[in-house]
């Protein structure tokens, strides 16, 4: 199934695995689940007959454009999450999922006037909020499931930097450590930011500039060269990121820069000396 809508499901009864892309849905009895638009979602059949018993909201963008949150639909990143990343509720939480759906229910049957479309982007709003706060309560309770992420990210990018994969992939991004730990990039990234209080991007930047204060001391290799091995597309941007360092001016390790950052190198540059500073 093709979603054009913004799409959120609460299922009252087992009745088939959700798939998505080719990952399943942890998605049980009395679990809320967020589709955007652009998805694509399949239903497992075993053959087996059910009765579909439960709770659904779906919104058009249009509805949201022009407000405010419309501008901020994007802050709600559990919209992008995958496989094994359905919200759970406690028996209160979905209590106050259900009134939720009840007062937007509500707007829909009112006669239409100046308020409605007002009111129920507001009430919709308000939901998408209430799920928010119940996803970070859920990073919180749920360490059986997330106990050693942090771990296994850190072990990831270690494995990395001792492997060939800088030279063949580049600089590990968000999406390559979010797949190899089979996480979405939004649940990752969520997850190691309520961790560490930093973003996955800015913690792999971290990673990258200690192994380069690591490595610049080996004084049979350039700065270039150590540039290459860490997997910089652009090796020019290294030892400025390195100077931006205090640890290493005040060891006054002196690096060759090239000034001269062309119009293609800067933007990233400022894309990743922006966590060191």
């Amino acid at each position: 199934m093709f979603f054009g809508f913004y799409t959120v499901f609460l299922k009252d009864v087992k009745c088939g695995d959700l798939r998505y892309g080719r990952a399943k849905y942890d998605y049980q009895e009395g679990t809320l689940v967020f589709i955007a638009p652009g998805q694509i979602v399949s239903v497992d059949n075993t053959g087996e007959t059910y009765q579909p018993k439960g709770y659904a909201l779906i919104f058009h963008a249009d509805l949201i454009h022009g407000t405010a949150l419309g501008r901020h639909i994007q802050d709600y990143t559990f919209f992008g999450y995958q496989s094994n990343e359905a919200l759970h509720l406690s028996e209160r939480e979905r209590r106050l999922i259900l009134d939720g759906f009840s007062k937007i229910e509500y707007e829909l049957e009112h006669a239409i006037d100046n308020h409605s479309k007002k009111l129920i982007v507001s009430n919709i709003e308000l939901f998408l909020n209430y799920c928010s706060r119940f996803y970070e309560r859920q990073f919180i309770t749920r360490d059986i499931v997330h106990q050693g992420i942090l771990e296994r990210f850190e072990t990831l990018l270690n494995g990395y930097y001792q492997s060939e994969k800088p030279q063949t992939i580049g600089l590990p991004s968000v999406a390559y450590c979010a797949g190899e730990l089979n996480l979405s990039p939004g649940y990752f990234g969520d997850l190691i930011k309520k961790e560490t209080g930093k973003t996955a991007q800015e913690y792999i930047q971290t990673k990258v500039i200690d192994v380069a204060k690591e490595r610049i001391f080996d004084h049979n290799k350039s700065v270039n060269q150590i540039a290459s091995e860490l997997g910089f597309k652009y090796p020019n941007i290294l030892p400025v990121c390195l100077n931006n360092v205090p640890a290493v001016r005040q060891m006054n390790i002196v690096l060759v820069i090239n000034e001269d950052l062309s119009a293609e190198i800067l933007p990233h540059f400022i894309q990743f000396t922006t966590v060191m500073r």
